[in-house]
């Protein structure tokens, strides 16, 4: 069997479990308001003062956290995912 149609049978990530798609759209809302809070930067800063920045690096900060314990956590599950595929297919 070529190697693209072995790749393309084989499951590639775990079956999203409903406590991964809440941090992936957690995650996804982060990064989205990381985004347009550095956009805003100079605005909300005026509008603020100096604390709107210490806001800003909070939310980057806060979004780099979750971020990799997102990552951390979805590779875990992929990873249990794909061995307990490769485990079942493997005669015993």
């Amino acid at each position: 069997m070529p190697l693209w149609l072995d790749l393309l049978r084989t499951p590639m990530a775990a079956p999203e479990t409903d406590d991964l798609r809440a941090m992936r759209r957690t995650f996804q809302f982060l990064c989205v308001a990381s985004a347009i809070a550095v956009l805003a930067i100079s605005l909300l800063v005026r509008l603020f003062g100096r604390p709107a920045s210490f806001v800003v690096a909070a939310l980057l900060i806060t979004t780099a956290l979750h971020t990799a314990l997102y990552v951390y956590r979805k590779n875990r599950a992929d990873n249990a995912f794909l061995e307990a595929a490769t485990s079942s297919e493997e005669p015993a």
